[in-house]
């Protein structure tokens, strides 16, 4: 086996590699697996997969008081907002019920059963399965059900495939089946735990799909709203619909009085409620429940005003003057196990990724909202797990795709509620009005459905404020915001969504490709407590006077440069290969205009030069006075404080700059190095040739950084990996860090004067000592230029600090 991995090295050329300690792939997989077991990991995913297991033996009557009312009112709202979503996904108002019952009760709860327990009728079976009860929610406040823009996507995929293959499946079918595979994939993107992909969605992107896709519901339930929705198609791009509504409006009809009335009132309870709990806050809880309820109150009104209206008024044809509901459904009729067709599994494919975007994501940035808000945190793909259940279960009961809702969401959390379970009351109050509502439900007026429709959506937009931050923050987002609205209005809600994630890979991408990278000098920072005066050196970009670093900082402060052949630069992103040549290049160009050559190329023949830099002509002088008076490169620091990650090309890169360098400077160029904390940076870091002291590149007098240690080390050891001093007499300063017996940890000092330990050690190994710790101890090393004392303690400051030209800028 040995000589098997000899000759592996020798092979791949692992034998050359400097003999220098780095971090391994396996102990990475060490540090991950630490204490962990097969059994271990499997309990571990199943309580994650479970969270109710960690709080329902604390479940008590406060919180069941909390769960009811908060049910119960999510209740009240959700009957009437599911059945008027129906009508924007072009289905039956039952469909809405169906989708709601099973979407609030299998978030909380999913009952698995033997098939010779399924009773006769659908709620009995329902009722019955109580043999294990399955957990999924981690936010107590979502809730899952029909939501507007989902319901419009589903009409969208109902349109598309009705013009494919019209009249071969049922509007019904076409959303269950879509509902199934949603369902499918939001449930495996859950179980395989990658729920982080939806980070890469930007905020204000989602934002401005919501907003335009609210527009857009509004503006196509507008027609509905007048009574005019037959005079044109009510499924076009936003603008059409609104243009449309305008051109129309001499042709409105009694279905109007009762649309407009409502949506009227409807503003009225909302903010009329709000004014009186701020006017009289005693009965802050009592007019909220009033305003939650205003749905409620405005559909019965509606529908006996309706049925007054309507009842005498009927035809000989069965027709009614103004467009009610009608007929529907008691229980669960429609209910029944769920075929799947591989033809319309097929015609609804391309709409699949569009519909489980916004399944996930709407869901997602709203339970992290409200869990932001309350003061817990959800788990993305436990969340993901929970729709995709509720939507694969939903196929079983005919429901059409559903999601977490906003608004019902923001009333549940208001409401008082503790946990998932109030769910379940909410499932309850839903099968009742399946039971026992279904004849009152005829009569409701479809203008009072658009209403209601359209005072929910109005949430959903973004305010001026929310849109002044965004600009506030990054106007790059803004007008990212600004692509998904217009893109939505204008064209659709697929190429809007479509619009924001491309906007927010691509701002993401920019940010990675093309990063800022600053070149520092230094500045003496004077701080004063009392009588005691303090000095410490610090590290800024040295285009401070310029606009955009004058808002951060003092313009007119003196920025040193470093000493004559010395450049410092730090990144601010991590160097990997989209953005590794612009940044190497970037240092190169800087190198080049602020040092001089190190060659004299007026005495190299014109036949010895490169094609692209033939340097001076014979008898020309090699360089002016202004050239000559810059200083010939000796050494680069790189600040790699912003660097989290280095790749191969990165590295690649960073050897093409040494080379290119040192053939400007013609000598060898020292390359320092600070803040790699990760060892998998420095691992590559060594694998290019950089940090370590070769033959060619020999340590000289570099200094090492002393750290107080815990006891004595083996201090004779020629090839330990750090360095091991006797005892020390005097402490180190305040910038030392301690190494306690029962950490193992690098501690912060507690005083400049006190000390854990009366032995002394390298803080970095020595190995690599073109590695330092901070970028003081950096810059100290590259300006000696490999002379000097070869001991500091950590944290000190150079003696010679106090003789150079700097300004001393005193801190507040």
């Amino acid at each position: 086996m040995e000589r098997a991995k000899k000759l592996a090295k020798r092979i791949v050329g692992a034998d050359k590699d400097p003999k220098v300690q780095t971090v391994s792939s396996g102990d990475f997989f060490k540090e991950n697996t630490q204490g962990m077991t097969i059994t271990g990991f499997c309990i571990d995913y199943l309580r994650r997969l479970f969270p109710i297991l960690g709080w329902i033996g604390r479940y008590n009557l406060t919180w069941l008081t909390g769960d009811l009312i908060a049910g119960l009112t999510v209740g009240v709202i959700l009957i009437p907002q599911s059945m008027s979503y129906a009508k924007v996904a072009t289905l039956p108002p039952q469909y809405g019920l169906y989708s709601s019952f099973i979407g609030v009760f299998v978030y909380c709860v999913c009952a698995l059963t033997n098939p010779s327990h399924v009773q006769d009728t659908p709620l009995i079976a329902v009722l019955t399965r109580s043999d294990l009860l399955q957990f999924f929610a981690t936010s107590k406040d979502v809730s899952i059900g029909p939501v507007a823009v989902m319901s419009l996507e589903v009409a969208t995929v109902i349109a598309k495939v009705d013009l494919k293959d019209p009249g071969r499946w049922t509007a019904p079918e076409i959303a269950t089946t879509l509902a199934l595979f949603c369902g499918f994939i939001t449930l495996g993107i859950g179980l395989l735990r990658v729920g982080w992909i939806v980070e890469f969605i930007s905020a204000p992107a989602v934002a401005g799909f919501m907003t335009g896709s609210a527009i857009t519901i509004a503006s196509q339930q507008l027609p509905g709203l007048l009574g005019i929705a037959s005079r044109f198609n009510t499924r076009a791009a936003a603008y059409f619909e609104i243009i449309h509504s305008f051109k129309n409006l001499p042709y409105c009809t009694k279905d109007a009085a009762f649309g407009i009335v409502g949506l009227f009132f409807l503003y009225l309870i909302q903010h009329g409620t709000k004014y009186l709990g701020h006017r009289y806050p005693k009965y802050a809880r009592t007019f909220f429940f009033i305003g939650t309820a205003r749905n409620g109150f405005v559909i019965v009104i509606l529908t006996l005003a309706s049925y007054l209206y309507c009842h005498p008024r009927v035809d000989k044809k069965g027709n009614y003057p103004i467009a009610i509901l009608k007929t529907v459904p008691k229980g669960f009729q429609d209910v029944g196990v769920f075929a799947i067709d591989r033809d319309l599994t097929s015609a609804i494919a391309s709409e699949l990724p569009v519909a489980t975007i916004i399944m996930l994501l709407e869901h997602i940035a709203i339970g992290k909202s409200f869990g932001r808000i309350n003061g817990y945190k959800i788990d993305p793909n436990q969340e993901l797990v929970a729709i995709g259940v509720t939507n694969t279960i939903g196929s079983f009961f005919n429901a059409y795709p559903a999601t977490g809702s906003f608004s019902r969401t923001a009333v549940k959390a208001k409401s008082g509620v503790r946990t998932p379970l109030a769910g379940l009351f909410t499932g309850v109050t839903v099968i009742v009005a399946l039971y026992a509502l279904t004849d009152a439900f005829f009569w409701i007026p479809t203008a009072g459905l658009s209403a209601i429709i359209i005072a929910a959506v109005s949430d959903l937009v973004a305010s001026p404020r929310v849109i002044y931050n965004f600009w506030r923050v990054s106007p790059l987002e803004c007008i990212i915001w600004w692509a998904a609205v217009l893109v939505t209005v204008f064209s659709s809600i697929e190429n809007g969504i479509y619009t924001a994630i491309s906007a927010s890979g691509a701002l993401l991408l920019l940010r990675v490709a093309r990063p800022q990278g600053q070149f520092l000098g230094r500045v003496l920072i004077r701080r004063t407590h009392g009588p005691e005066t303090v000095y410490r050196e610090v590290f800024v970009p040295i285009k401070t006077f310029q606009p955009a670093y004058g808002k951060v900082l003092n313009p007119h402060i003196k920025v040193e440069l470093p000493a004559p052949g010395v450049v410092i630069f730090r990144p601010e992103e991590s160097v990997v290969y989209p953005n590794s040549s612009l940044l190497t290049g970037g240092l190169v160009d800087y190198i080049k205009e602020n040092t001089r050559r190190g060659k004299d190329m007026s005495m190299v023949s014109l036949a010895d030069r490169t094609w692209n830099d033939p340097g001076p002509r014979a008898g020309h002088a090699a360089l002016s006075e202004a050239q000559l008076a810059k200083p010939i490169l000796k050494a680069i620091v790189l600040d790699f404080t912003a660097v989290s990650s280095i790749d191969t090309t990165a590295v690649q890169a960073l050897i093409d700059t040494r080379a290119d360098v040192e053939r400007w400077a013609d000598h060898e160029v020292a390359f320092h190095f600070c803040h790699i904390l990760s060892p998998w940076i420095r691992r590559g870091l060594i694998a290019g040739g950089f940090g370590i002291a070769s033959d060619e590149r020999k340590r000289g007098g570099i200094p090492i950084e002393i750290v107080p240690i815990a006891g004595p080390q083996k201090m004779e050891d020629p090839e330990s990996e750090f360095y091991y001093d006797a005892l020390r007499e005097h402490p180190t300063d305040e910038e030392a860090a301690h190494i306690t017996d029962d950490t193992e940890q690098v501690q912060p000092n507690r005083s400049a004067a006190s000390s854990l330990s009366d032995f002394e050690g390298s803080l970095v190994s020595q190995q690599t000592p073109y590695f330092h710790f901070d970028i003081s101890s950096a810059v100290q090393a590259a300006e000696r230029g490999g002379t000097g004392d070869v001991t500091m303690t950590a944290g000190s400051v150079a003696a010679s600090i106090s003789s150079m030209d700097k300004a001393v800028m005193k801190e507040v």
